[in-house]
Order: structure tokens, then C-alpha cells, then sequence
């Protein structure tokens, strides 16, 4: 296991420190990390993307989306039949699972859809508008004499 020491980037900058946990965390957790259930990540568009799970055997009910403290955490549970049954082969995988994706700032989960053994969860970044780039009109220099029609006041004895 590697273990990057993170003190300079502590010690130059400010704010960042989220940046390094997080290298931290995908550092310390990159050895053991599960394959199963194999999913996809993809933009949509230019802010917007889609994670899908393949959940073939996991009915609505056997599955679940939550998000908890910026991370989007997708659980399943399957309920074992009552009936013992007797499989020759058996290749589809139906053991509980639990997946984190962690989210960015701003980014919301706007749905999720179950179709075809496949769970797509739909995400959108909404940047607010007080950090959206905005453009500064540039005044042009002022005038630093009087306007013409100004008459100075003269003192009266």
C-alpha cells in the first residue's frame, strides 16, 4: 500500500483539505475494492450524468438509492424465496450488495429507473449562480474637472 504524506499541501494552501482526505480515502481503499456489481458512469451532457448498475434478479423492491453526506450509497437486499431450490448451475449473482460513489458540490441526484436488469440513476451539477462566471462591465475613465454648467460659489464680506 502506498502512503502519500500530504503536510506540504496543508501547509500552502487553504480549503483544500477535502481534497486531500479524499485522495487518502481512494489511496487506502483502492486494494480491496469490490467488482461486484459491475456498473457504468457516463456524461449525458455537459453537466448532467448517469450511473448504471447491472441488477439482474434484484426486483424495485430488493433495491435501494440513498444519498448520505455527499455520497450517493446504492444498496440491495434479495429476499430468499421460502421454497429450497436445487440449482445444477448457477451464474447469476444475487448476493447483497453496497456501492458509494462519491458526489461533488452541487451535484443532486434528479432520478432513478429500473428496467431491463439494469439501475440508472440520473445526476445533474447545478452550479448556483453566485459561482457562475460572470462578466465586469469596465467603466471608462471619469472626467476629473468640474461639468461646464457648475458655478463656483465666490465668498460675499
Amino acid at each position: 500500500m502506498r502512503h502519500f504524506d500530504f503536510a506540504p499541501l496543508h501547509r500552502a494552501t487553504v480549503g483544500f483539505d477535502q481534497i486531500a482526505d479524499m485522495m487518502d480515502r481512494l489511496l487506502a481503499s483502492d486494494v480491496g475494492q469490490p467488482t461486484y456489481p459491475p456498473y457504468n458512469i457516463e456524461k449525458t451532457a455537459k453537466d448532467a450524468y448517469r450511473i448504471s448498475i447491472a441488477v439482474a434478479g434484484f426486483a424495485e423492491a430488493d433495491l435501494m438509492v440513498e444519498l448520505k453526506e455527499k455520497a450517493l450509497v446504492v444498496s440491495a437486499k434479495k429476499a430468499e424465496a421460502e421454497g429450497e431450490r436445487t440449482y445444477l448451475h448457477r451464474g447469476i449473482a444475487t448476493r447483497a450488495f453496497e456501492r458509494r460513489f462519491q458526489l461533488a458540490d452541487h451535484v443532486k441526484v434528479t432520478g432513478a429507473t429500473h428496467e431491463n436488469g439494469m439501475l440508472h440513476i440520473d445526476l445533474e451539477r447545478e452550479v448556483p449562480e453566485a459561482l457562475k462566471p460572470r462578466r465586469i462591465e469596465i467603466a471608462g475613465q471619469k472626467s476629473l474637472t468640474a461639468p461646464k454648467d457648475v458655478v463656483d460659489a465666490e465668498t460675499v464680506n
